[in-house]
């Protein structure tokens, strides 16, 4: 039960719908692209991507100081169905800034 209230907790929240809905369209982002894309502050977007990895939608890759999220693969019946509703939402996103290919990452 615990497993199932955090993933429906992870899904209870505007920014983190459009944070896996960016994940799913672009793949795996540092964090950094995440900050710059979505202009929020580090600590703000670290708690949303924690909730998100708690709830069991997402997988971190370090590498070095930088960590990288993806949707995790494979999600189960419900997480994938909860995705597939999130992609119908129309859900308008800001375009991605990637600093992580370009060297300019502060993290």
């Amino acid at each position: 039960m615990d497993i199932f209230l955090e993933t429906v907790s992870a899904l209870n929240d505007e920014t983190r719908i459009k944070l896996l809905f960016f994940l799913d369209t672009h793949g795996a982002l540092c964090v950094c692209d995440l900050q710059e894309s979505f202009g929020m502050i580090q600590s703000r977007l670290s708690r949303h991507l924690k909730i998100l990895k708690d709830g069991g939608f997402l997988r971190v890759d370090r590498c070095g100081t930088w960590a990288y999220y993806s949707i995790r693969n494979p999600l189960d019946r419900f997480r994938s169905e909860a995705l597939a509703e999130i992609r119908c939402l129309g859900i308008e996103l800001p375009p991605l800034i990637k600093h992580s290919q370009t060297g300019d990452c502060k993290l």
